[in-house]
């Protein structure tokens, strides 16, 4: 039986020995695919040996948006849910309170944002230990990820990052324009229209080391060779994140002058002392990127009182959706108010993208 642990180790070790310069670049590169791999075959292995899924926590998104509180036990992600929203999590001094998702909604500019405290995570959670997996599953249906870390315990900072990471998701990242065509013959064509620091000869390596040996691949966004793997393999979620340090109380205004620098921290709060929550709602307000947009039925005026809240760059196609499972398919035409159209009341179809305080009517058949 393939010890892929150990394999995976001797690679991970491999790459820290070598140096990093165009002469093992390519070397480097294929180290990494080799571990990209063995990560993916010894996921399936453990799925198929416990029979179980990493689906085990599961919620109903409600709102207009999700943001998922992470962290290590006792790191006071229920007092923050507490805090936030109307939620009665389970708060206690001690590890492991939190055993299932626990939802709550803020209520915060007329938007709903659904808040979900998960059981914290522990080192090696994302290879299944302390039930990781299924907890960093949750994340995949999230808007937000609002990574929680004690500030008498920065240390845990790191291994959220790299749990995260290896659950392959990616925090703070756009998703890299790169597309990959598989062909029948004709070898691997690689067009780019932004220069990169990895080389062709690098990047193709890698592909064979995929079993890919036919393919055109367009590069539009600046990579390294890590995004050219996910690129590659698929299945990763991009997604926003913050970085609360929480129990500022505990430790002197200089310690935590040092715990937001070390942990890239967004925002410190105390949600016993109830600072920084006000704070801190307007933050995750923020970061989820919202707008506002009024509705308008046909010789109406439009309700100016309850806006719809859609992300930025939201198209009427996207309100359509929203609004309604079956106006997609029975949508004639919209007529705009506001900054995106040209003039009051222009007739626009559903690619057309929203600007905020628009005022959308939908003309439904």
């Amino acid at each position: 039986m393939v010890d892929y642990s150990a394999k995976i180790k001797e690679l991970q070790d491999e790459i820290k020995k070598t140096k990093y310069n165009k002469a093992t670049q390519a070397h480097i590169g294929i180290v990494k695919a080799k571990i990209a791999k063995l990560k993916g075959q010894q996921e399936n292995r453990s799925a198929k040996k416990t029979g179980r899924s990493d689906h085990g926590y599961s919620v109903r998104k409600s709102g207009d948006g999700t943001a998922l509180l992470l962290g290590f036990p006792s790191a006071g992600k229920s007092t923050l849910l507490n805090k936030l929203t109307s939620a009665k999590s389970e708060v206690g001094a001690y590890a492991f309170t939190t055993l299932s998702v626990v939802p709550g909604v803020m209520n915060y500019k007329q938007a709903k944002i659904q808040i979900l405290d998960v059981p914290g995570i522990v080192s090696g959670a994302a290879s299944g230990k302390g039930r990781g997996r299924e907890v960093l599953a949750v994340i995949q249906n999230a808007d937000l990820v609002l990574i929680v870390v004690d500030a008498t315990a920065p240390q845990h900072y790191p291994a959220i990052i790299r749990e995260v990471w290896e659950s392959r998701i990616r925090l703070n990242k756009k998703k890299p324009e790169v597309y990959i065509k598989k062909k029948s013959k004709g070898g691997i064509q690689i067009g780019k229209t932004v220069k990169l620091n990895v080389d062709d000869d690098t990047l193709k390596k890698i592909m064979r080391e995929f079993k890919l040996v036919n393919a055109e691949v367009l590069i539009r966004s600046k990579i390294d060779i890590d995004d050219f793997i996910d690129c590659i393999e698929t299945g990763r979620k991009y997604l926003p994140a913050l970085t609360c340090v929480t129990k500022a109380d505990l430790v002197s205004k200089r310690e935590l002058k040092k715990v937001m620098k070390l942990v890239n921290g967004d925002i410190a709060v105390s949600a016993e002392l109830d600072k920084g929550i006000s704070k801190l709602r307007e933050i995750i307000f923020q970061k989820l990127d919202f707008m506002r947009v009024y509705m308008k039925e046909p010789r109406k005026e439009a309700d100016m009182i309850e806006p719809m809240i859609i992300q930025k760059g939201s198209t009427v196609g996207d309100v359509c959706r929203k609004t309604h499972k079956d106006f997609v398919k029975r949508f004639k035409f919209s007529r705009v108010w506001g900054e995106s159209a040209k003039f009051p009341g222009q007739r626009l179809m559903m690619k057309h993208v929203l600007k905020e305080g628009d005022i959308l009517e939908l003309h439904i058949r």
